[in-house]
């Protein structure tokens, strides 16, 4: 069995005083996982009044639990959702950045995902929405331990469509008569077009935007209902593409925030047919976990999203974002909720230090299931936060850098309890003025007090007596983590590229336009 890491151990007495706790679980439960792709977590209105859009999120927040100290385990697409999926951060399962659309590689294959564990013990599994782990070969989903797939295997913007959507700077569509046709734009996919599969099969190139959600949703109900009837348990990961760039609301919205407003609309509308279909088919025995992969993509401006409180101001200061990218608490802490009728408390909020790191070994164990051998966790069995039965999670939570400064992957921000440690701020991650903010070492490390300073102000002066109280446990708590993840069997992805890897159905057409 897989065991977990030495900082994880220090909350294990109070996990296991929770698991000693009568069970409630009665056969396997089903799982629902919907994870928002660059949602703020001020774009919860339950987590923030100035929020209007999401009725069915804050409904769900109501008869189930939120969780407001929920951190993404990157700040960026591909790192985030294979934690999600490995339990592991990118600096054991190999994947520390994002893959492009010719990428031959993607989470490593000795990785085990989730989906993997759960068909093992019975499940049905189905993936629906971005995949963004690898396309080429055996990276594709039906091949990492999922039924079924139908989506798009990287980020919604990485490819050209006939309706492009908002997006900053604005997009053009595919071309349609050679090369004579094709724009070079900045930040702009023009060669190649979207394309949409069902499982290894494009089914649609350029994608219809514009009915994605329609798609995802529909897909997402035949697969609870097919797997329902089937009487097997079942796993869905519905990864959507809201709330990331180019943004295409359902009915032409007002000038400004209203593009942003109108989108998060249709994703909490998505959200609210999904619960009501698993209330329906889920036998009263299904688990809905909400979350995000990262915060807001700032340099999108007003089509990007609401950070609530956690401005991360020492960085704005300075020039930069404090959101996507970043190891500011605007680019790692993100809405969460989870919904199980009966079994998960509801009109409760959780203040738990908690990550998308938890899930795998959380739905691994109420599935009954055992954790993959010879290899370390960094997330936790939470079940006894979701029950209710303890408020306790992670004493220390690692942040990597998610493409700021410092080197992709590595562990640049340590949260130790209330108490943040950056060792590396600035650049990379740009504003939506364009700034970066200066690329800068901290040693000794700047260090926040988040009781205190939610919005990452003013770090203590490091003379001060809380300052030296608090050092040398962050610099132990830094230390083991880095020796117990040089210890680890560590993977390495393949970030190699071929255009011959890029989705293409038909190489005789413009940009691949079937």
């Amino acid at each position: 069995m897989g065991t977990l890491s030495p900082w994880a151990v220090l909350v294990l007495p109070v996990v296991l005083v929770g698991l000693g706790a009568p069970c409630v679980v009665r056969g396997q439960p089903n799982f629902i996982v919907i994870l928002a792709d660059d949602v703020g977590w001020g774009d919860l209105g339950a987590n923030w009044a100035e929020t209007k859009e999401t009725p069915h999120l804050d409904q769900l927040a109501a008869e189930g639990t939120r969780f407001v100290d929920f951190h993404s385990a990157a700040s960026t697409c591909s790192p985030s959702r294979a934690s999600l999926l490995t339990g592991r951060l990118g600096v054991r399962n190999g994947v520390t950045h994002n893959f492009a659309i010719s990428s031959l590689g993607g989470l490593p294959l000795n990785e085990t995902t989730l989906a993997e564990v759960l068909r093992e013990a019975g499940y049905s599994t189905g993936a629906i929405g971005k995949w963004h782990l690898g396309h080429h070969g055996r990276h594709h989903p039906n091949f990492r331990g999922f039924d079924y797939f139908f989506g798009i295997p990287y980020s919604h913007d990485m490819g050209c469509t006939d309706t492009p959507g908002y997006n900053l700077p604005p997009c053009p569509p595919c071309p349609r008569h050679g090369a004579a046709a094709r724009l070079a734009r900045k930040d702009c996919y023009t060669e190649v077009a979207l394309p949409l599969l069902e499982n290894v099969t494009i089914v649609q190139q350029p994608v219809e935007l514009g009915s994605l959600a329609t798609r995802y949703a529909e897909e997402a109900a035949r697969f609870i209902r097919r797997a329902s009837d089937s009487g097997r348990p079942f796993f869905l990961y519905l990864a959507l593409s809201h709330m990331h760039v180019p943004l295409t609301p359902p009915l032409p919205p007002a000038p400004g925030r209203g593009i942003y407003g109108a989108t998060l609309s249709e994703m909490d509308a998505l959200v609210g047919r999904i619960r009501q279909v698993a209330d329906s088919h889920g036998k009263g025995n299904t688990l809905l976990w909400f979350t995000g992969d990262n915060g807001p993509w700032a340099q999108k401006c007003e089509l990007a999203g609401r950070l609530g409180p956690f401005v991360g101001a020492w960085q704005r200061q300075r020039g930069g974002s404090s959101a996507k990218q970043t190891t500011w608490e605007g680019g790692h802490r993100v809405p969460a909720v989870v919904y199980w009728p009966g079994r998960v408390p509801a009109k409760r909020t959780s203040h738990a230090l908690l990550s998308i790191l938890d899930i795998f070994p959380t739905l691994v164990a109420l599935a009954g299931a055992a954790l993959p051998p010879n290899r370390r966790f960094d997330g936790l069995d939470v079940s006894p936060v979701l029950f209710g039965w303890s408020d306790v999670g992670h004493k220390v939570l690692l942040h990597p850098n998610s493409g700021a400064a410092g080197k992709v992957g590595e562990i640049e921000t340590l949260r130790l309890a209330q108490y943040k440690a950056f060792y590396t701020t600035g650049r990379g991650a740009l504003a939506c003025d364009g700034s970066t903010g200066p690329a800068e070492r901290h040693q000794p490390p700047l260090i926040f007090n988040l009781d205190r300073d939610i919005q990452e102000q003013e770090p203590l002066d490091v003379a001060s007596g809380e300052y030296q109280a608090v050092l040398p446990a962050v610099s132990r708590a830094y230390a083991q983590a880095l020796r117990d993840i040089a210890a680890d069997n560590v993977s390495v992805a393949d970030y190699s590229q071929d255009p011959a890897a890029v989705p293409c159905c038909s190489v005789q057409h413009v940009g691949c336009r079937c």
